[in-house]
């Protein structure tokens, strides 16, 4: 084999695939990156046999080829060469020579014959939607899935499709994350969980332009996204999802609209007095007079005051300073409205149209003077 490609183009299509090149594996194939220039085009792939993809990038191939490279290296060599035209020559033993101007490696490669390739799967169903509001939808769930391993499911994120809207879920047993979109047009139902890790990788490929869109095609147990040049396979997480719609009442006792920016700033300064790894809540004092917010610590104190809109009860209650922190930084809107009932009872975030909506759970305290 031996091809031709600017050096831009070649570190983008390594970068883009080495997200799915395994940190441990037992099978070192699985370690590499394939490089593939047998059918007229160049073909960067990897799979760790959960999460593959798979990049076309522009270049000249002189001699049709294949060779499977080792992902960390091949990626460490291609961004330290000069800002040129880099070659790729492979000879029958497998000997690859990568040179750029004056720099010029020698590395062994792998039969491409054993690598594993994504698997062949049937494009029919699939819905569309922009890269700005994929990444926006992913940016604004993730951070409330589990990174426990004891529950597969709650490690991923729920694709609630039915008619044109599509419903993204996510939680951690503290708190529920819930973002609708509505798409161009009618699908059918669907429910699938995709594993976070996936939509993670997915996120930081995402161009995020408004006017590009990517293709998201389902299976009994993959789920495949087309994007650019790019194509990402996924298995699915299996099991039915939590039933989460009884947490989701609308009734209330005490809602609160408050200046987002504001809240989220008086939240963050009193984090400066938790050490990492310190439980300690923040509590929530609401009256008539305006929302208090306290916290105590082995520190110090704070407290400080914040203008609100009330209706309804007053109420202290208690919560995670991080589980507010995290929910509130991805709200765009500039006003927030909370909805509580009572101390045991968890708190919801929404909007008018319920666009998205955060749940948590509140924390018990003890009331400080």
């Amino acid at each position: 084999m031996k091809l031709i490609c600017s050096k831009s183009n070649l570190l983008n299509g390594v970068q883009i695939v080495s997200k799915a090149v395994p940190n441990k594996t037992t099978m070192s194939i699985l370690e590499c990156i394939l490089v593939d220039a047998t059918k007229g085009v160049i073909t960067l792939t990897a799979n760790d046999m959960e999460l593959g993809i798979e990049t076309t990038i522009e270049g000249e191939i002189l001699e049709k080829g294949i060779i499977a490279l080792d992902a960390k290296i091949f990626l460490e060599i291609v961004r330290k060469l000069p800002d040129n035209d880099i070659t790729i020559q492979t000879d029958e033993a497998y000997k690859t020579t990568i040179t750029c101007e004056k720099a010029k490696f020698n590395i062994m490669g792998k039969s491409g014959e054993d690598f594993s390739y994504l698997p062949v799967i049937e494009r029919e169903e699939s819905i569309s939607v922009s890269q700005f509001t994929l990444k926006e939808v992913v940016r604004q769930t993730i951070f409330s899935i589990s990174d426990n391993d004891n529950n597969k499911l709650m490690s991923g994120e729920l694709f609630d499709i039915n008619g044109s809207e599509l419903k993204v879920v996510s939680l951690d047993g503290h708190r529920i994350s819930i973002r609708k979109i509505e798409l161009a047009e009618e699908y059918g139902q669907r429910k699938v969980v995709v594993p976070g890790k996936t939509l993670n990788e997915i996120s930081k490929i995402l161009s995020g332009d408004t006017d590009k869109y990517v293709s998201i095609f389902f299976t009994p147990k993959h789920i495949i996204f087309e994007f650019d040049n790019t194509t990402v396979v996924s298995r699915l997480i299996e099991g039915e999802y939590f039933r989460i719609e009884q947490m989701l009442s609308s009734d209330h006792e005490t809602k609160v609209k408050i200046n987002k920016k504001e809240f989220l700033n008086c939240i963050d300064r009193a984090t400066l007095l938790v050490k990492e790894g310190d439980k300690k809540p923040i509590i929530i004092n609401i009256t008539d007079g305006g929302m208090e917010l306290k916290i105590n610590s082995a520190i110090g104190s704070m407290n400080e005051d914040i203008d609100i809109e009330k209706e309804g009860k007053d109420l202290m209650i208690g919560f995670n300073p991080k589980f507010l922190i995290d929910a509130l930084r991805v709200i765009d809107d500039e006003q927030v409205d909370l909805f509580m009932v009572n101390p045991k009872a968890p708190c919801l975030i929404k909007d008018e149209n319920e666009t998205y909506i955060y749940l948590i759970l509140p924390v018990n305290f003890t009331t400080v003077n």
